[in-house]
């Protein structure tokens, strides 16, 4: 009878201890989580538009097309700089629409984009990401990122429905991994250009 108490008493210090254990785990990945959302949401702000915009007359620091399902040209993305505001503007036409946008952008050093070993992207990781429930057809980043000195990468990913659910990614180079995930390269140098030649006013 002591053996079963001795027993029992162990199991309930172990499961006690077990819980104790799951709860700082949760605790400490609650923690985690928030700090990896409070770096997505410093210095960005995303703003949705979801009437049918069109676009295609005004002019952009640079342009790519946004592909979905890796043949369908469903819009564009594209880059804008004022001072040190970088504007990066997911746009669809036809019926597509943006349910959810993922963006990273680095100094297009190595192994600035965070990646799987097979040189898939990783999504989830991904600076700057944000859903859309309502059909948004535009969908527009301005990030803080400073003064602009140098070439730099962005990989540009939507989850889009329309005649399909599809992935879409902005149209660049391959990751170089098994997936058809894409990045691209932009020098946005000369972007912020305000002087348009005219005499200045005394």
């Amino acid at each position: 009878m002591k053996n079963i108490a001795k027993v029992t008493l162990l199991s309930l210090g172990f499961l006690f201890f077990g819980c104790n254990v799951e709860v700082l785990e949760q605790s400490e990945n609650q923690i985690l989580a928030e700090k990896k959302s409070l770096k997505k949401n410093k210095d960005f702000d995303v703003v949705e538009i979801n009437s049918l915009a069109d676009n295609t007359s005004d002019e952009h620091c640079y342009t790519v097309n946004l592909i979905a399902g890796q043949h369908h040209e469903i819009g564009t993305v594209t880059i804008d700089v004022e001072g040190d505001i970088l504007t990066v503007t997911y746009t669809t036409n036809g019926d597509w629409v943006l349910g959810a946008t993922h963006l990273h952008i680095t100094n297009c050093e190595e192994d600035g984009f965070p990646t799987t070993g097979a040189n898939n992207p990783k999504i989830g990781h991904f600076d700057y990401a944000s859903e859309h429930e309502d059909g948004a057809t535009q969908v527009i980043y301005t990030i803080d990122i400073g003064e602009i000195t140098e070439v730099l990468c962005f990989a540009a990913h939507a989850e889009v429905n329309g005649p399909s659910e599809e992935t879409a990614w902005a149209e660049g180079e391959d990751f170089g991994g098994n997936s058809w995930a894409m990045y691209f390269e932009a020098d946005l140098t000369d972007c912020d250009d305000d002087d348009d030649g005219g005499t200045p006013a005394f």
